[in-house]
């Protein structure tokens, strides 16, 4: 199933898309310290570029409000989202107590899941600002989309899909992937949540693992001493979410050939079963060829056929960051996904304009499609050990027979818009001449195909009513 295939109302060409895009130019300030894997700056040089190529001009700016400690509180503990509030960096050190506390949560220097220490989320400048900045900016990307505003979503500063709900964990503080999910699912029954990550969703997996209304599908490094050291084809979901937390180990080398003979069968396959009715696209860019911190051999292009394909199915779809810490390698890799969103990868040119950041890319030559290494070629074994992984966890996803039922949070769109539920049934008095209406088309029609829920909750109290009045 290529992209493009499929086109919507508001798409119907199969390209263009109604698509939104949020950039706080505060992210460029914060600091996580001298030699930290993790420079935020990223995203601003992300931006310069995106600017540059004219293609803001084929997007609605998001311009709204942090999130508020209060809305953290939807995946995050009370004590924790407390914490983010009141650390900085001159408390961490002159207050033992808070300290105490900071590394309880994992900020500061803590024992990691190797048995090595490491100050991976330090007591930052400015910490809760940062944190509510991006989750505000996934927060109002996902409003967009609930609102039916736009097709596509972008927000390059999010994708913190290691914070867990009472620590921070991998770079990450405030889990803005499952406060986004969590938001979708306020107007979205069934949410699929794509990882392509280096690493593993271990936060967003774990947030949902007992879920069947949203599935996880995490495509990331697998080996010994790699962060975090989960995601085993072998873990599927608990209890109702079993089969809905899925992952697909890789090898270090994995090119683009290697990554797509699994991503494309495999994805395809979780559309085709699980049906969502919106797609969340975690895009880290450390699965990038070069990347400082992984061993994936990804091109830039073969990075964003991934947002090309879950385009083409034309499902609400909100692209995040992620990882990432070749930074030059990450602000292409996400501007051309953002050319990806709007349709114009073909038209921008390869050489990067001038621009502010642009001594950024002189070690690309630079060219938007970057590569520091050729594609290695992978060995019979190698390759058998993918096929291998394919087959698990296609299997793995036919043990979903089909989509789940769902208990709708959404008022059907007919009162929404003041219509009375009876006006949806059929009137006794029409003219019984005329062909008979199948009652579920007359439905989908007068409610412009919405979410019928609502209808049939209040439908179900009137006809309670009414056999009580007879009795």
């Amino acid at each position: 199933m290529g992209a493009n295939s499929l086109p919507s109302p508001s798409c119907p060409d199969g390209r263009k898309r109604r698509v939104c895009y949020y950039y706080d130019p505060g992210i460029s300030n914060v600091d996580y310290g001298e030699g930290h894997s993790m420079v935020p700056r990223r995203v601003a040089m992300t931006h310069g570029l995106v600017a540059s190529y004219g293609l803001l001009n084929h997007m609605t700016r998001l311009r709204t409000r942090p999130a508020s400690p209060e809305e953290l509180l939807a995946f995050h503990d009370q004590k924790y989202v407390d914490l983010l509030g009141r650390l900085t960096p001159a408390g961490y050190i002159s207050d033992a107590d808070l300290r105490r506390t900071a590394e309880e949560h994992g900020i500061g220097p803590v024992r990691r899941w190797d048995g090595t220490y490491t100050n991976d989320n330090p007591a930052i400048e400015g910490l809760m600002g940062y944190c509510l900045s991006y989750a505000g900016g996934s927060l109002a990307a996902a409003r967009a989309l609930c609102r039916g505003d736009h097709d596509v979503a972008i927000n390059w500063s999010g994708g913190m899909h290691h914070a867990c709900r009472g620590h921070a964990n991998g770079f990450c503080y405030v889990n803005d992937i499952v406060l986004a999910i969590k938001q979708l699912l306020g107007r979205f029954p069934r949410v699929l949540y794509v990882d392509i990550d280096a690493h593993h969703g271990d936060g967003v997996e774990k947030a949902f693992v007992d879920s069947n209304q949203v599935m996880t599908l995490s495509f990331h490094q697998y080996e010994s001493q790699f962060f975090p050291g989960t995601g085993s084809i072998d873990d599927v979901g608990e209890g109702a979410g079993r089969y809905h937390a899925l992952n697909v180990p890789l090898k270090k080398g994995m090119d683009d050939q290697g990554y797509h003979e699994l991503f494309k069968p495999i994805v395809g396959k979780a559309m085709q079963v699980f049906q969502p009715d919106a797609v969340v696209l975690q895009c880290g860019a450390d699965s990038l060829s070069g990347d400082r911190l992984a061993g994936l051999e990804l091109s830039v292009g073969g990075h964003a056929e991934c947002v090309k394909y879950l385009r083409g199915f034309n499902a609400p779809l909100l692209l995040l960051g992620g990882g990432g810490y070749t930074i030059n390698h990450v602000a292409s890799c996400w501007c051309y996904e953002t050319a990806v969103a709007v349709g114009k990868e073909d038209e921008i040119a390869d050489e990067i304009p001038h621009h502010p950041y642009d001594h950024y890319y002189r070690s690309q030559g630079y060219k938007l499609q970057c590569r520091t290494e050729a594609p290695g070629s992978r060995s019979s074994g190698e390759n058998k050990d993918a096929a291998a992984i394919r087959v698990k966890a296609l299997e793995h996803l036919s043990a979903i027979n089909c989509a789940p039922s769902i208990q709708f949070h959404e008022p059907c769109a007919a009162a929404a818009q003041g219509m009375d539920v009876d006006d949806l049934c059929h009137d006794d008095d029409e003219d019984d001449d005329e062909e008979e209406e199948d009652p579920m088309e007359r439905l989908h029609r007068l409610c412009d195909n919405a979410d019928l829920a609502g209808f049939f909750v209040e439908l179900g109290r009137k006809h309670s009513l009414s056999s009580s009045a007879m009795g």
